[in-house]
């Protein structure tokens, strides 16, 4: 993927508009260079913001160890994911009493939804007084399709609206714009960000295809987020992925990556690969159809993680391992990753005419698994 300037020029839109900082301002965004926050926060210096950066477990040697940070170099902005939150929260900590956050007047929150009481945790326990900044976008554009506003109210769970110049709408599967109910986040308009062109694509069809043809007779770019438009609030509810991408603690992973790897044991003739949102996160679910003669023990579960810890990474081991008798194929011998999650998340499956095995589906339904740690 090639993307430009733009980037920039969108990044200063959404530092200097949305989050409002200021060359006086010091920001931290607990970030890996891996990921596209990475660039946003390298972005603040064209602002001539003084920028935190920190390599490290952001919970060593303790829980507070962010908010010592935070402390003593005076953070104006601090930026964080969902799943850091959740454990804070999780765990009791309480930032506002421990640690003198005066200076601390937005946290910014990306990675994946935050619930209505992850909302709530941040002003009783953190700080009241501050603007928490909830975002949401992708590696694809470098930025954000909603985000905050300073000038408007924050409602608990809700993104504050789109970005400037983003428009951002909810489709249902027919391609109408909705509100107040789920739908495919699009974009229905270019913005300076998105990818000018693909490695060795030079006709642009893996880009088309990534993108616009989801909606084959509508010139929109499709995200693969379930998104709610609220009519009340103009504000964005984020319910998680809607495509084959797994997002577990906002970290882009293609489920190829891990069928590449868990297909390559002769224990498993086949599997599937889903995000299951669990606890304000993504988990990541392999179910797999086993080869003839093979029984799914602990070891066998050992030997999967194993090598996908290894030939992978650490991130693309899945929190459960769960044998199923078989796994969906669409007629042109597609996975059928959609389906499962909609099962899994309470939501209708509209296309099992598409499927060559639709009674696949009926085992995924109600596993007990699916509802404990």
């Amino acid at each position: 993927m090639v993307q430009g300037t733009g980037v920039l020029i969108n990044h200063l839109k959404e530092l200097m508009l949305h989050t409002d900082l200021k060359r006086e301002d010091t920001i931290f965004y607990i970030t890996t260079c891996s990921w596209m926050m990475w660039n946003w926060l390298l972005s603040s210096l064209a602002v001539g913001a003084t920028i935190v950066l920190y390599d490290g477990n952001a919970l060593y040697p303790d829980t507070g160890a962010m908010w010592k940070l935070v402390q003593d170099e005076k953070t104006t902005i601090f930026g964080c994911s969902a799943s850091y939150i959740n454990h804070l929260k999780s765990q009791g900590v309480k930032p506002g009493k421990d640690y003198d956050l005066s200076s601390l007047r937005q946290i910014s929150q990306t990675g994946s939804p935050l619930s209505a009481k992850g909302f709530e945790y941040v002003y009783q326990e953190i700080k009241e007084d501050l603007h928490f900044n909830s975002i949401a976008g992708g590696t694809d554009i470098n930025g954000c399709f909603a985000i905050g506003s300073p000038i408007q109210p924050v409602y608990a769970g809700e993104l504050q609206g789109p970005g400037l110049g983003m428009k951002v709408k909810a489709y249902d599967e027919t391609g109408n714009p909705v509100v107040d109910r789920q739908g495919e986040l699009v974009c229905e308009a270019a913005s300076p960000s998105m990818p000018l062109y693909f490695w060795n694509d030079p006709d642009g069809k893996r880009y088309r295809d990534a993108y616009f043809d989801f909606y084959p007779d509508l010139n929109v770019w499709r995200h693969g987020d379930y998104i709610v438009v609220n009519s009340d609030t103009g504000g964005i509810t984020f319910f998680g992925r809607s495509d084959s991408v797994l997002k577990p603690s906002g970290v882009r992973i293609g489920t190829s990556e891990i069928y590449n790897q868990v297909e390559k044991l002769e224990e498993v003739a086949d599997s599937l690969a889903i995000g299951q949102n669990w606890q304000g996160d993504q988990r990541i679910i392999l179910f797999v159809k086993l080869a003839e003669g093979y029984q799914l023990t602990e070891d066998l579960k050992n030997k999967i993680k194993k090598t996908l810890r290894e030939n992978a990474s650490p991130r693309h081991v899945p929190a459960k391992i769960i044998k199923v008798p078989d796994i969906p194929y669409t007629l042109n011998m597609k996975k059928v990753e959609s389906a499962v999650t909609n099962i899994i998340d309470g939501r209708p499956v509209l296309n099992r005419d598409a499927l060559i095995n639709p009674e696949s589906l009926d085992y995924y339904d109600n596993l007990g698994e699916l509802h404990a740690d």
